[in-house]
């Protein structure tokens, strides 16, 4: 478990990682990945219950659902050793790591997802089946807030209530773009302040929201979870408020970067990790 004073230098090591060998090999998905590496570092390198053995049978689970954006799932499951250094460097360019996931346990990626709204309902079967078998691992996903517009998912939270899994943790990477635009444009009611927020509590989920970037906070609220288990009889939700490109001052809030590799002199307008 890391310390909290470290987890910073941690996220901007992973930050200058993922860019690095992204921009180095054509890796088109930046702005996506880079908005969840906080809550991905606080998740690894302190939350979550992992072991050397990336199949360890009591370990947490992870199942990343924004699976576009899967660059900064990489760079950490390189760190820790889950995945072969080598692997991650020729990310793109010829090794088993694609532009979106695909299940290799072994490996530290527990699902197959890309195709939007299949992440949740996985994680929630896979909470489901511990509850089941009397498992006391816990489950976390990771989805985008444009994916939350799936009906699956919905079907999924409903699930997830109705049986009591207070095992699951959803995280919501709230960037406000999804793809090509930002999602008052597209569907989401986004005028309505905590659209997401509202929902989810309406549903029956435990609900908190925070700053996305704020490793301490990001922390703090889940560690107040877990250390509140015997008291929680419902699923939470940390609705986190980030900004797309996190990182890259060229890409951030910008919804053409969604899938574009900044050109060297946009790099050079600066960036957060150094």
């Amino acid at each position: 478990m890391m310390l909290r004073g470290r987890l910073c230098e941690k996220a901007n090591q992973i930050r200058k990682d993922l860019i690095e060998i992204a921009v180095r090999n054509g890796a088109g998905h930046i702005a996506p990945s880079l908005s969840c590496v906080d809550v991905l570092v606080a998740l690894y390198y302190r939350i979550m219950r992992l072991s050397n053995y990336p199949q360890w049978e009591e370990r947490d689970r992870l199942i990343f659902s924004k699976a576009h954006g899967c660059y900064g799932l990489y760079a950490v499951l390189a760190d820790i050793g889950y995945i072969k250094r080598n692997d991650w460097e020729r990310f793109y360019k010829g090794s088993f790591l694609s532009g979106c996931l695909e299940r290799c346990v072994e490996s530290g990626l527990e699902a197959s997802c890309g195709s939007l709204g299949h992440g949740l309902p996985i994680a929630v079967g896979v909470a489901f089946g511990a509850k089941l078998q009397n498992k006391t691992y816990r489950v976390y996903c990771i989805v985008g807030d444009g994916e939350m517009q799936e009906g699956s998912n919905w079907e999924a939270i409903q699930f997830a209530v109705k049986h009591k899994l207070d095992n699951l943790t959803v995280i919501i990477d709230h960037n406000t773009l999804q793809a090509m635009d930002f999602l008052k444009n597209v569907l989401t009611l986004e005028e309505r302040k905590n659209d997401l927020r509202r929902k989810m509590k309406a549903f029956g989920f435990e609900v908190k929201t925070c700053n996305g970037h704020n490793i301490k906070n990001i922390v703090s609220v889940i560690e107040k979870w877990i250390n509140d288990q015997n008291n929680l009889c419902a699923p939470q939700v940390l609705v986190a408020n980030t900004i797309k490109g996190y990182g890259l001052k060229c890409m951030e809030n910008i919804p053409k970067f969604h899938f574009r590799i900044p050109t060297e002199d946009e790099l050079g307008m600066g960036n957060r990790y150094e």
